[in-house]
């Protein structure tokens, strides 16, 4: 933020003249702006990262986004995501159980008698969000961007961007992610993350997924599917059973609020 000194004020108002290639500037008399905060705060992101989000649709285009839906099939169901894009809302509904998100606290619904088994609801409800809603995602507020060594994989020789969260960002800010990209496309090709919420993890290690499967939904370029890797010393080595995503719906209209508030027999998570 910035404050204009009196010296600018008596010069802007004193000047008529107007350089057509700059940035055009006006008064307002009876304001004082010594007392006004003028949002001039811009995002500005690496050159190479905005390569990336425009080789996905743009960055433009998902801000004005403001529903994403999909389905992944389970062994037990169908499970849909719904997340509100600008509060990040969200509820995960399945055949067993809903999660959900309310604005301030998650929530668990377990619509079975057996106890719940599934991930800890005090991050799974944007978990797997956060992997899908790549590379755009890494426009948040809050983000450190640095160069980081290219990942080198089946001779392919992939350019990278290491993510990582200001302090107090977040559930787990010491979170890092390490996005590559193919280097003549753009196109976002794998994320190397480390885990800081479950227990018994080397929370140093990157763990890696690649994306090399993708749909266009409303002009933008969205995982068709995801596929986790093993690894080892920082690097993936096989692929796994890949998660898929089908019904993907993304638009302009927000979620109903409804949806994300939590139902009489569901309970608060800690």
């Amino acid at each position: 933020m910035k404050q204009l000194s009196l010296a600018l004020l008596i010069m802007l108002s004193l000047t008529s003249c107007k350089n057509e290639t700059n940035t055009k500037t006006e008064t307002t008399k009876g304001i004082d702006y010594s007392k006004e905060k003028l949002d001039v705060t811009t995002s500005i992101y690496p050159e190479n990262l905005t390569k990336v989000f425009n080789a996905h649709g743009g960055i433009d285009l998902w801000k004005l986004m403001k529903s994403l839906e999909y389905t992944q099939t389970k062994p037990d169901g169908k499970e849909v995501t719904i997340t509100n894009l600008v509060n990040r809302k969200a509820l995960i509904d399945a055949t067993n159980y809903s999660i959900g998100f309310d604005g301030k606290q998650p929530w668990l619904l377990n619509k079975t008698n057996q106890a719940y088994k599934g991930y800890d609801p005090k991050f799974g409800y944007n978990l797997m969000f956060y992997f899908y809603a790549m590379p755009f995602i890494m426009s948040d507020d809050g983000i450190d961007y640095s160069e980081t060594e290219p990942l080198v994989f089946e001779g392919v020789t992939y350019p990278g961007i290491k993510i990582t969260y200001q302090s107090g960002v977040g559930e787990t800010p010491e979170d890092q992610y390490l996005l590559f990209y193919n280097p003549e496309t753009y196109i976002m090709e794998w994320l190397g993350y480390t885990v800081n919420f479950v227990p018994g993890i080397d929370t140093k290690e990157f763990h890696f997924r690649r994306y090399n499967d993708w749909q266009e939904v409303n002009g933008l370029l969205v995982p068709k599917s995801i596929t986790g890797y093993g690894y080892k010393n920082d690097k993936p080595t096989t692929p796994k059973a890949p998660n898929v995503f089908t019904d993907v719906k993304i638009n302009k209209v927000a979620p109903n609020n409804s949806l994300f508030e939590k139902p009489e027999k569901a309970n608060y998570v800690d």
